[in-house]
């Protein structure tokens, strides 16, 4: 194991670097140690966790919300595991999204669990994520560590939605221990006859808020007004030398020849960029040659 050339790192508790929104709940790890980066927008961390033993319908699900979800900026929390978790942080990888997995397991690549995951664990770091753990590089992995990394995953997250779950399952555990933690807690619904879905039709009979989409969540979190405006025109999926008009006219209308000036584009490639931005509502031609930003 070559701790530097794996740089992992090791966040305190007392270190201004250890997420604010972990420190919220009782028993929360006294360090952490990481290979990646954590996200600064905990705010947007959103947990998606359930069985290993996951049905197509399962899997087909945790992608799908978790690359929507990720679409809109939101960071995906799970725990590596084969089954719901591996598709949870594929889908945040699939909508160019950021994805933390929590691991009962060390994070060296000698010790993380599962070892078949360890080409994922290589996407998410790449990608800007992070992969951590409260358990020192080296140490071997013991049973009870991914019942404990739970508590973790639910404390790193704004909410926790459970996609499939038998009655006895880890996932159940992330859930009550969301709610312990006044954290929000979601359920995928699914056939009365399906063993699989047990666990997540119990929550929802127990209060669990149900989702048949990613509107279900946005609603619950009060976050609506992200999909208005990715369906408007999402910043984060413009060129370079869109930003650079946006940022010629971020505060007041200006001329497409002024544009042309300031930006020192040509005036094709301004006018194909203008084209763009006008397409994705981000901004609108207010007559006389001259364009304004969208408020």
């Amino acid at each position: 194991m070559n701790e530097e050339k794996e740089k992992i790192a090791v966040i305190k508790k007392s270190s201004p670097n250890y997420p604010e929104i972990l420190k919220e709940i009782s028993g929360a790890p006294k360090q952490l140690y990481v290979r990646g980066e954590l996200p600064d927008n905990y705010e947007m961390n959103f947990a998606i966790v359930g069985t290993r033993a996951a049905s197509e319908y399962g899997k087909t699900l945790a992608s799908k919300i978790a690359k929507e979800l990720a679409e809109l900026g939101f960071n995906i929390v799970s725990g590596l595991a084969i089954g719901i978790d591996t598709e949870a942080h594929l889908g945040a990888l699939e909508g160019k999204g950021k994805t933390i997995a929590v691991v009962g397991s060390a994070i060296d690549d000698n010790s993380i669990y599962p070892s078949s995951n360890l080409k994922l664990v290589k996407r998410i770091i790449s990608s800007g994520g992070a992969v951590i753990s409260e358990y020192a590089p080296g140490t071997k992995s013991e049973i009870w560590f991914f019942p404990e990394r739970n508590r973790i995953i639910s404390g790193l997250s704004r909410g926790v939605l459970v996609v499939e779950a038998p009655e006895k399952s880890g996932a159940l555990i992330t859930a009550r221990l969301a709610l312990e933690q006044n954290r929000d807690v979601f359920a995928i619904p699914g056939s009365i006859f399906s063993k699989n879905s047990a666990g997540t039709n119990t929550l929802i009979k127990s209060g669990a808020k149900v989702v048949t989409s990613i509107d279900d969540i946005l609603e619950e979190l009060n976050l609506t007004e992200l999909k208005a405006k990715k369906e408007s025109g999402d910043i984060k999926d413009i060129s370079d030398k869109e930003k650079i008009i946006l940022n010629i006219i971020e505060k007041e209308p200006i001329h497409i020849d002024k544009i042309c000036e300031t930006s020192k584009m040509a005036a094709s490639q301004v006018l194909s960029a203008v084209s763009v931005l006008e397409i994705k509502g981000i901004i609108k031609n207010i007559g006389s040659g001259k364009f304004a930003r969208m408020k």
